[in-house]
């Protein structure tokens, strides 16, 4: 197959799985109530079909790029992508809530294959020049995903019923999940500025031990955590989740100890080693938890204080999603020019700005300065977003892009839920309304005097967020990656076809 055809039918295959995750979260969130009715479930019950699948994803996302540098990307994408598919097609057919429940995990786990492997496929298949405009196609797509989701899932909840919001993505899994094992791949080629070169690097990179030991240990710190952070916003602090962090920190700490004295550590130590790949993951870190943040300040005003209803809150924030879809290719034309570092502080400072408006802006459903701050929002995240995946995709040799992609993943799911966990925290203290977790029969957890009187102090509580990740985009490569000649090896984890 020709190299531009073999690129294209990457892009797609990526940009599709990317979709089809993305839109799987946001769909779920608007059918959840009919679900609930339904299956005769309760809250709690309903919650669950969330959490059990965030904790499944962000347990083993690393592991699973681990997986594909070693069986290679194409195969685990296409795992993941049928498992994905089959799993969506069950939950549309569960008999009852614990089915669901059940379901979702396994589906995570699915979910958590296919995710680093999309980028694991455009790094191996796209020169370095190239590959930052494939990035900003996937996150472009991302954020369209995004947008489309409520709408979505609420045409086909109110015209087809809830199980009608998992068979959507089932035709598209399944379809990239076939092409993926039947297209014929070219060897790949190492045009990028990775940090392994060499034949050494490629050996290594397929013949040493997963560290399963590291993994496991790296999954339930991860999954303490994850569930702390879900829960902290509907019980607030208590002594469960205060044990659910300890219990992540405990984990978290053997597993740094494991990495240091390992022989085969699940995280290669030179990717660690990267000081560009770890600041922009920490820029990554510091922007999603900010913007997730203020999107949950911002959705929580306009639905529980204006009382407008999912829709038409939707449409406020929908500058936010286009921004972010029209600002992606924009962000990797400025990553070419001014590089990295530059490209991130201006976007870093493009977000900080827009939670400075959002927090003085007029209480208001028509707020003029609300859409400006929602649209410098997406601007600025968009931006991030682009950035920080190229740099760590670029920076990662071919034969470490998978479990580079899983800790780029994992920290997609760990900042939204730390800045929703953040906020709610920082509300609680401020408003002098009703605790975390007291709200009366579904009602508001806040009044709406007290959330109003707590907004601004929280919205910049999360621009101080922003601002500690500026260091760290600082750090990043002053110039984009340029190619470079290949390694004396394939090197990218992937098995060579004749």
């Amino acid at each position: 197959m020709r190299p531009g055809r073999h690129r294209q039918l990457t892009l797609a295959a990526s940009v599709t799985g990317a979709v089809i995750v993305a839109l799987d979260g946001t769909v779920l969130t608007i059918a959840q109530p009919a679900l609930q009715r339904d299956l005769h479930a309760s809250f709690a019950q309903v919650q669950w079909t969330s959490t059990g699948y965030l904790i499944a994803v962000a347990a083993l996302l690393v592991l699973a790029g681990r997986l594909g540098d070693r069986y290679g990307h194409r195969e685990v994408f296409a795992a993941g992508t049928l498992g994905f598919a089959a799993t969506s097609a069950a939950i549309a057919l569960a008999p009852g809530i614990g089915w669901v429940v059940g379901l979702r995990v396994a589906q995570g786990l699915f979910g958590a294959l296919l995710q680093p492997a999309t980028l694991g496929m455009l790094r191996a298949a796209f020169p370095a020049e190239r590959l930052a405009m494939a990035i900003a196609v996937r996150s472009g797509a991302i954020g369209l995903a995004a947008a489309a989701g409520p709408l979505v899932g609420g045409a086909l909840t109110a015209h087809f019923g809830w199980r009608s919001v998992f068979l959507v993505n089932v035709a598209p899994a399944l379809a990239i999940g076939v092409a993926a094992l039947a297209v014929r791949v070219p060897a790949p080629r190492d045009s990028g500025a990775g940090v392994g070169t060499g034949a050494k690097a490629a050996a290594d990179g397929r013949t040493a031990r997963l560290g399963l030991t590291g993994a496991c240990l790296l999954a339930a710190a991860l999954a303490c955590l994850v569930h702390t952070l879900v829960e902290v916003p509907r019980t607030g602090w208590t002594v469960g989740t205060a044990l659910g962090l300890t219990a992540a920190v405990a984990a978290g700490g053997t597993f740094v100890q494991h990495q240091r004295v390992a022989a085969h550590p699940l995280i290669p130590r030179h990717v660690l080693a990267s000081g560009a790949l770890t600041a922009a993951l920490a820029v990554l870190l510091a922007a999603s938890t900010a913007m997730f943040g203020a999107l949950f300040v911002g959705s929580y005003f306009l639905q529980e204080v204006l009382a407008l209803d999912p829709l038409q809150s939707g449409l406020r924030v929908l500058p936010l999603a286009v921004m972010m879809v029209v600002g992606a290719p924009v962000a990797a034309v400025l990553l070419r020019r001014q590089g990295p570092r530059r490209t991130a502080l201006a976007a870093m400072a493009l977000v900080s700005s827009g939670m400075l408006l959002l927090a003085g802006a007029d209480r208001s459903a028509d707020s003029p300065a609300m859409a400006g701050a929602f649209l410098m929002l997406g601007a600025g995240f968009g931006t991030v977003m682009v950035t920080a995946t190229a740099v760590v995709v670029q920076q990662a040799s071919a034969d470490d892009a998978g479990v580079s992609g899983g800790l780029k993943q994992t920290i997609m799911n760990i900042g939204p839920a730390l800045g929703i966990a953040l906020a709610t925290t920082s509300i609680t203290l401020i408003a002098p309304g009703l605790a975390a977790g007291q709200a009366v029969d579904g009602g508001s957890r806040w009044t709406a005097a007290a959330f109003g009187g707590a907004m601004g102090p929280t919205l910049l509580l999360l621009a101080a967020v922003v601002a500690l990740g500026v260091p760290a985009a600082a750090r990043l490569p002053s110039r984009a990656a340029g190619p470079l000649p290949p390694p004396a090896s394939g090197g990218s984890g992937l098995p060579r076809r004749p």
